[in-house]
């Protein structure tokens, strides 16, 4: 569930809602401020991702550089991560975000205004092990960034990555050390996991 990585559009007033799958937190429902070029990962593509990274949530540091309303990022906190960065350029999407976590008591999520592309030409304190990759389609951003988190040092080893994007996965382009792990088409939407290799 993603916006776009450049201006950040004018609110229209309108609500979105999320549902949390599973975890401490299952079956909460949170709104979030939708917008142009917000795209919600479906319940059931979630769900089977869950799935796929059941054994490699718990304990996790994860990062979410397009967070949109949140729901990848809400649901790995709910699954047991132990901790949790997400960027958004929006300001209401940050702000309602910020309101879920006080609203659920969890301290170990961390939210940033941001560009991603931007924060992810820095370098990270502390290597991520699970990486959300949903930008918005048709802006040429997912190829970037993951050039960014292989070379700026953002991945731990055997890191794992979700990627979303409009084509397949074979035509991505992404880094050659990276593992197709599985992959689904929802719609018009393609969905894969990949793992870092060395």
């Amino acid at each position: 569930m993603r916006r776009p990585s450049g201006k950040p559009s004018k609110a229209h007033g309108g609500q979105g809602q999320l549902r949390i799958i599973g975890g401490q937190w299952r079956s909460r429902r949170f709104a979030f401020p939708e917008g142009p070029n917000l795209r919600p990962t479906p319940d059931r593509v979630r769900e089977t991702l869950f799935n796929w990274l059941a054994p490699y949530v718990e304990g996790a540091r994860v990062l979410d550089p397009f967070a949109g309303s949140g729901a990848l990022y809400l649901e790995a906190l709910s699954r047991g991560a132990s901790s949790a960065l997400a960027l958004d350029l929006n300001p209401d999407s940050v702000a309602a975000l910020r309101g879920h976590l006080q609203t659920l008591g969890c301290a170990h999520g961390q939210l940033l205004q941001a560009d991603a592309l931007v924060y992810l030409h820095g370098q990270p304190a502390t290597p991520f092990d699970l990486v959300f990759l949903d930008p918005p389609f048709h802006q040429d951003l997912l190829q970037p960034a993951c050039q960014l988190l292989e070379e700026r040092g953002w991945l731990s080893p055997d890191a794992w990555i979700y990627s979303e994007s409009e084509t397949p996965p074979s035509t991505l382009g992404l880094p050659g050390n990276w593992r197709l792990h599985r992959e689904k088409q929802a719609g018009q939407v393609y969905y894969a996991l990949w793992q870092r290799g060395g």
